[in-house]
């Protein structure tokens, strides 16, 4: 029987009147879908046994809510430990937290290393006393679109899940209305390298609470867009605490930096996504060793940035009318400045331009006379500029060029910088008058 209630766990699920009612595997990708399996058609998952993901979408488990479940048998033990299935995906289920709690400790006898849900309904709680010291081989767990019981209060459910979550890598909430993550659980997760709460409403105060001393410890990646957060330095003192932080993604938040403030984000912290945060000035301060940067997408008229460490920089669709001086930045190897109000590449920056590897200015209302054509042509000519050229490098001015390609605009020497040939025709025919006296 308990068996019977983990698999119906996994395929669960009850016949939906119109839909199939049966799995389908994909040789090619290795790959088993079932849709809504009840007892009478849970055969046709001997059809998943060779699959290593499977997903079950539609049911409901609450009937099963009540059943008793006991202990496996070492057969069933064997073959569970016989599939290759390394990821499950449990979709548009209604689940009794009660039946998800009995059931979990299950997984220790497989293989499986993620789990994920997509939009299901968490029901009741559970008592997960029955987990205490169990290990799961589950590396990664992903909630997205889910509802279920606030995290506030739930403390000591999740402490009986603490020898399993203090060796969880990855972990996703999304889409979940979350509002606040307590301190006390995420000091639990011991070994947590990516953390998703993007999609959710966490606020400013959200932070500091969620990322108190001791919480994540090992936390890498960190990804909060699309929330309610507005203070850039509220932001910076929420995650102040998180030592080993490299990658922080703040896009879709409304952010408002105000004056410069003594805030000091982690120093291991190497990749900051601001991008469509409404700034409309590059905030202060900024990660001292930073690398890659991401500001497109906002309302930014002038950057000024001194950062050694920067190698990537994307600043398109801004309201930038000139391009920015990189030589602050000595190993910078990539720019995009599509989409700004860019109309010139003067000839110095051009020379330098020309050393990085990727450059992007396609999209702005360049002025094609003899400098900013020439500009973009030599630069082409370095075969560094990137996507767009010459489809989406068009004139805007003067008006005998207007809508043509910037490739197609004819440049001389003569036509565009006189000095070089006039200055030395000069020389030549002084020469020639020196012979001939």
């Amino acid at each position: 029987l308990a068996v019977s209630v983990a698999v119906l766990l996994l395929l669960g699920l009850q016949v939906a009147e119109g839909r199939r009612n049966r799995c389908f595997f994909n040789r090619t990708q290795e790959s088993c879908v079932c849709y809504n399996l009840s007892e009478e058609t849970a055969g046709s998952i001997i059809q998943c046994l060779a699959a290593t993901v499977v997903e079950f979408w539609g049911g409901d488990l609450e009937k099963y809510a009540a059943l008793p479940i006991r202990d496996l048998d070492d057969s069933v033990i064997d073959t569970l430990g016989s599939l290759v299935i390394q990821k499950i995906i449990i979709g548009d289920v209604l689940v009794p937290e009660m039946l998800l709690a009995r059931v979990l400790r299950f997984f220790s006898y497989t293989h499986v290393q993620e789990l994920a849900f997509e939009s299901c309904i968490f029901q009741g709680t559970g008592d997960w006393s029955d987990m205490d010291g169990q290990n799961l081989p589950i590396v990664s767990l992903s909630f997205h679109n889910v509802t279920s019981a606030p995290l506030t209060g739930r403390e000591q459910a999740f402490s009986s899940l603490s020898r399993w979550l203090e060796t969880l890598e990855e972990l996703a909430v999304t889409g979940s209305g979350v509002t606040s993550v307590p301190c006390a659980i995420g000091r639990l997760f011991r070994a947590l390298r990516s953390l998703s709460l993007a999609h959710n409403s966490l606020g400013d105060g959200s932070l500091s609470p969620a990322f108190c001393q001791g919480a994540f410890p090992q936390l890498q990646q960190l990804s909060l867009h699309h929330n309610h957060l507005s203070s850039y330095h509220g932001v910076c003192e929420g995650v102040g605490l998180l030592p080993e932080l490299q990658h922080l993604d703040l896009s879709h938040n409304e952010l408002v930096a105000g004056p410069s403030s003594s805030c000091q984000w982690p120093p291991s912290l190497r990749h900051f996504n601001l991008s469509n945060t409404g700034l409309d000035e590059v905030p202060a301060p900024l990660p001292p060793h930073l690398e890659v940067l991401d500001m497109s997408h906002n309302h930014l008229h002038a950057v000024d940035i001194s950062l050694s460490s920067m190698k990537k920089l994307f600043l398109n669709q801004n309201l930038l009318q000139a391009v920015p001086s990189i030589r602050n930045y000595p190993v910078l190897d990539t720019l995009h400045l599509d989409n700004n109000s860019i109309w010139e590449l003067p000839r110095d920056e051009v020379k330098l331009l020309g050393r990085l590897q990727d450059v992007a200015v396609a999209g702005n209302p360049f002025n094609c006379s003899c400098s900013g054509a020439g500009g973009l042509q030599a630069l082409a000519a370095t075969g560094h500029l990137g996507q767009g050229w010459p489809r989406d490098y068009r004139c805007h001015s003067p008006a005998r060029y207007q809508g043509w390609q910037v490739a197609q605009v004819p440049v001389s020497v003569l036509r565009c910088d006189p000095a070089a040939v006039v200055a030395p025709l000069c020389v030549a025919l002084a020469l020639l008058a020196g012979a001939g006296a």
